[in-house]
């Protein structure tokens, strides 16, 4: 395990992160003047921090552990540690500036900044299963 203890610290951040959209978004949603706990207006789009802070935490909750789970199985069937490592350091800092992004950029337009990030982010999680198959 010592192997990959940097991915683990990587993965650790990346699960700190993902509490800390859960606490802002709960902030932001307790902040209003009315509201039902759970529930985000319908109304509501990018222009509402309330909503982009509700959809940057459960976008993470999307593809989050869907990574944290290929990256446990990369350690389980041993791939290459460094690999491994940049892989999910490359996810963790996309996610990050994508978050950092959703909640400064009050757009409705597509693609906006934050969807490059997605991308790579996503194109992070395409190599880490190819990493994992290839291992196979």
């Amino acid at each position: 395990m010592d192997l990959y203890t940097n991915s683990l610290f990587i993965l650790t951040l990346l699960i700190a992160l993902v509490v800390f959209q859960a606490l802002v978004a709960t902030i932001a949603h307790r902040k209003q003047a009315q509201y039902i706990p759970g529930v985000v207006d319908s109304k509501l789009d990018h222009h509402s921090f309330v909503f982009r802070s509700n959809r940057t935490f459960m976008n993470s909750l999307e593809n989050v552990p869907l990574f944290i789970l290929t990256a446990l199985i990369a350690m389980a069937i041993q791939v290459e540690a460094s690999a491994l490592y940049w892989t999910s350091l490359v996810f963790t800092l996309a996610r990050l500036v994508h978050t950092v992004l959703f909640y400064v950029i009050a757009t409705n337009k597509n693609p906006s900044p934050r969807s490059y990030f997605f991308i790579i982010g996503f194109f992070a999680q395409i190599y880490l299963l190819y990493l994992v198959f290839a291992a196979f």
